[in-house]
């Protein structure tokens, strides 16, 4: 049971549990000693029901019974869970299984963005490769013009069709990029690619910026490109920056850096043991309704005059090591989560 996904008690009739699973106790945010001999009834909102529930499986009344609670979890609003009670072969006892319905619209999401990258992916490899063809004709034509008109007034123009034919060959050759370089594959130490992002960002914004470690020193090393993820998070962490200009002028602007350690996690339609979790948090204003649900499509930019790029292909560079880029927002308050499976 503690391999599960979902959350698990095994209750006696009279309420009190007798085991714990390791995904109710992440839930409660309670130690499984802590929870087992106590009244599971006052994990919920409204106890009366379980114990109804509880009562009618120990006299047989049905063999399963299914409702809509809340469970209330320490230092924490409580979660909408939908409640399985079932007997089971030992008298006395039953298996109250909990699923949270905020995890299925959760996978839902995750799903629906591994689908949105890979398409994407494929949209951003053909686009780019069919504007290049006519780019380069384009600026070679211009640049033979040039060389045949002596009115310095008609140059003007051919240079600038030069200079903007180059302007989207650079765009083209950053879409392509991360498609382009070989992964460079080698021992990573998440804090080490931090710290470089970190002495970037305070040396592009070196007033009115506090950039906030807080480290879980514990969490291994991990096989990973180390200058694709510098990248990854240093997009994530410079459109921090810049959505915070606000708060720099004022002096009160923080970005903070939280690494923690995932247990038993599901996202990419995969389940793993251990994985990274790296938070890049921001106190600006939030990232724009119109845009909250498009923000890793390309080219989706919340910034006047922002390329739309780089969080695209921080999100590529993350699920080339298998990991996914989550987002949650709100005014005063953002934070980009990025989720690594560890060994």
């Amino acid at each position: 049971m503690d391999l599960l996904a979902t959350l698990v008690a095994v209750v006696r009739t009279d309420g009190c549990v007798v085991f714990a699973n390791s995904a109710l106790e992440d839930a409660l945010g309670m130690s499984r000693r802590m929870i087992e001999g106590q009244p599971f009834s006052d994990c919920f909102t409204e106890p009366l029901v379980l114990k109804n529930a509880l009562e009618g499986a120990g006299s047989n009344e049905f063999a399963a019974l299914r409702y809509d609670a809340w469970l209330k979890r320490a230092s924490h609003d409580p979660v909408p869970v939908h409640v399985v009670v079932a007997q089971t072969d030992v008298a006395g006892e039953a298996v109250v299984e909990l699923l949270p319905l905020e995890q299925q619209a959760k996978q839902e999401r995750e799903e629906r963005l591994v689908d949105q990258a890979q398409a994407n992916k494929e949209l951003i490899r053909n686009l780019a490769h069919e504007i290049k063809n006519p780019l380069g004709g384009i600026r070679g034509a211009a640049q033979l013009l040039q060389m045949e008109i002596e009115s310095k007034e008609l140059i003007e123009y051919t240079q600038v069709i030069i200079h903007e034919a180059d302007r989207l060959q650079s765009l083209v050759d950053r879409l392509l990029a991360p498609h382009r370089r070989p992964h460079m594959v080698g021992d990573v130490n998440i804090h080490e690619v931090c710290e470089r992002v970190r002495s970037l960002i305070l040396a592009e914004f070196p007033r009115g910026l506090k950039v906030v470690r807080d480290y879980d020193t514990s969490l291994p090393e991990f096989r990973g490109d180390r200058e694709q993820l510098i990248q990854a998070v240093l997009n994530i962490a410079h459109n921090a920056a810049q959505a915070l200009a606000e708060r720099l002028a004022a002096g009160s602007a923080e970005i903070v850096f939280r690494t923690r350690v995932a247990r038993q996690v599901t996202f990419g339609k995969q389940r793993y043991r251990l994985a990274l979790e790296l938070h890049v948090i921001d106190n600006g204003p939030g990232v724009p309704d119109s845009i909250k649900d498009r923000i890793f499509y390309p080219l989706v930019s919340g910034r006047d005059g922002g390329s739309g790029l780089g969080l695209t292909l921080a999100q590529t560079f993350v699920q080339q090591h298998h990991g996914l880029i989550e987002c949650e927002s709100a005014p005063g308050r953002t934070d980009f989560k990025i989720l690594i499976p560890l060994p």
